[in-house]
């Protein structure tokens, strides 16, 4: 196997290389900022999140006891009906990693035993090759178990999956293909960033640069297609094969091309900034901080920092009421992780965003209470707006990044 020498801030992070582990990075995220002392974090926004995830406890109690087929996996809850979706889904490592976040909160046995029991229902995905968000399936459900567990036989298991991942990677575009249906010659969409992790996680297990060197090259490149000027970002780029660059850029779930998806500007704020945790490539985080800046400052982000569907559709009546809690979600995980790697200034200012939104979406107004909701937690999220799919919803992933959010602020 070849093999490279690994940069020494690599095998520090070794132990905690998935991006759910960010939840118990967060000292090593502090160390690594330009801070020269950890700032505090009050003890009111620990007890808020320890007793916002008291109560995700007991509602997901009751999702675990509705739910029983970790192969028949809800993936969300629309028009008073939850949708189901089979291993091979996108979303269906997202239970999984519920199940492993209220594991981690709770130190209780028996949803240790209900996490593996959905974890191990997901082992052959590792060769599933329909899809470019392997990441997602097996990052957030082995990557967490092999995080809060340290069990190493869970480790080929994703390095299967990152070389499955790698069948996607073109090196003549230096980018990873995406959806596997559709007219698209070469389409790469921006949720694509998040399952660089995996690739990086394979890097530091087996030594081979080859993954570690796809997935800078995959959010390079990104950089360079995907993103306009103000930072905001389209969702999906068609590239040619022949000679590498854009054949068209659209934005497949928001409202019009040109328009700013949230959830996409939500998974290129977490992506770039966990790119940043494995390369300490000053670009990537300036990236980061870039799209969040771009985010937090946008003149239709609502006072609650819960956007909606897309931050253009206020200029819409028609369609400006509907929000996307799994943007606001998947943010406040994102800033809180990018808190510990910027001065004091933007650190403070991430952090008040972060606790801004769960707090926001830790109310009556976007959490469910016990037992409504087919038991998930957030109310309020929009799947796919222009497909008139999920909409004002609950999805397994926008309960993923709340309950990361929350656990990251449990333990800063």
């Amino acid at each position: 196997m070849k093999s490279f020498k690994i940069k020494k801030y690599l095998l520090m992070g070794l132990t905690v290389s998935l991006c759910a582990c960010g939840t118990t990075s967060m000292a090593d995220n502090q160390a690594s900022s330009s801070n020269s002392q950890p700032l505090p974090w009050p003890n009111e926004n620990v007890e808020f999140c320890h007793a916002s995830l008291d109560k995700a406890v007991a509602q997901l109690d009751d999702f675990r006891k509705a739910y029983t087929n970790p192969r028949e996996i809800p993936t969300s809850f629309d028009k008073g009906k939850t949708v189901f979706t089979n291993p091979f889904g996108w979303t269906s490592g997202f239970v999984a990693g519920n199940f492993w976040y209220i594991y981690e909160h709770t130190q209780d046995e028996s949803w240790l035993n209900t996490a593996k029991e959905w974890t191990y229902a997901l082992e052959e995905m590792r060769f599933n090759r329909k899809t470019h968000d392997i990441g997602f399936i097996m990052s957030n459900s082995y990557g967490n178990g092999l995080r809060l567990t340290g069990n190493q036989t869970y480790n080929p298991l994703l390095v299967d999956a990152a070389e499955t991942l790698m069948e996607r990677y073109n090196p003549n575009i230096g980018v990873t293909f995406s959806w596997s249906w559709g007219t698209w010659e070469f389409p790469v969409i921006i949720d694509n960033m998040m399952n660089l992790e995996l690739l990086f996680h394979a890097s530091l297990v087996t030594g081979d640069k080859k993954y570690y060197d796809a997935a800078v090259s995959h959010a390079t490149v990104t950089m360079k297609h995907h993103y306009r000027e103000d930072f905001s970002s389209f969702h999906l780029v068609n590239y040619n094969r022949k000679t590498g660059l854009p054949n068209s850029k659209q934005t497949f779930q928001g409202i019009a091309d040109d328009s700013s998806w949230s959830r996409g500007q939500s998974w290129g704020a977490y992506g770039y900034t966990m790119v940043y945790r494995f390369t300490k490539d000053k670009k990537f985080l300036e990236q980061a901080k870039n799209i969040v800046n771009y985010l937090l400052t946008h003149k239709n982000m609502p006072d609650d920092l819960v956007p909606y569907f897309d931050y253009d559709a206020p200029d819409d009546p028609n369609v400006k009421n509907y929000r996307d809690s799994s943007a606001a979600s998947l943010l406040a995980s994102a800033l809180l992780e990018l808190s510990g790697y910027v001065d004091k200034q933007d650190a403070l200012r991430y952090r008040k965003a972060a606790m801004t939104i769960l707090e926001s979406l830790s109310s009556p107004e976007y959490l469910a209470s016990k037992g409504e909701n087919g038991h998930f937690l957030l109310k309020q999220a929009t799947g796919h707006y222009p497909a008139n799919k999920d909409l004002n919803a609950a999805l397994n992933y926008g309960d993923y990044y709340y309950l990361e959010a929350l656990n990251r602020c449990k333990k800063m």
